[in-house]
């Protein structure tokens, strides 16, 4: 699925499309298998700002991978980052640089998972 809304459900339970909810833990803990199976081949509108904001903020980094884990809602994201940037940081020092990089896009998330590495030489 990308981009539009997604279909939330109680466990067992179907009813129409609905825009993804705002909780986040209902989220994660509601979505179908068919809204988290969405094709890959190609990223959302929102994957593709938030990795272009991190390209642009991380020059240095060799991965950088965006992934809306709400269904293509944009609601949630996972972010993987590794980058020569990160040296000599705590994982919090990491987790700020990347949270201060995208201070404007978060206003309108619900959540945000960030995994961050330094490069293995």
């Amino acid at each position: 699925m990308a981009g539009g809304s997604c279909t939330v459900a109680p466990w067992g339970q179907r009813h129409p499309a609905q825009p993804c909810l705002s909780s986040a833990f209902s989220v994660l803990w509601q979505l179908p298998l068919r809204c988290t199976q969405r094709m890959f081949a190609s990223q959302t509108d929102g994957e593709l700002k938030v990795t272009q904001i991190l390209k642009e903020s991380f020059p240095r980094a060799t991965t950088i991978k965006v992934t809306d884990i709400s269904g293509g809602c944009g609601a949630m994201y996972e972010i993987q980052i590794e980058s020569e940037e990160f040296k000599e940081k705590r994982t919090v020092q990491q987790h700020q640089m990347v949270n201060q990089a995208l201070k404007e896009e978060i206003k309108g998330m619900h959540g945000l998972r960030i995994f961050t590495s330094v490069p293995k030489h």
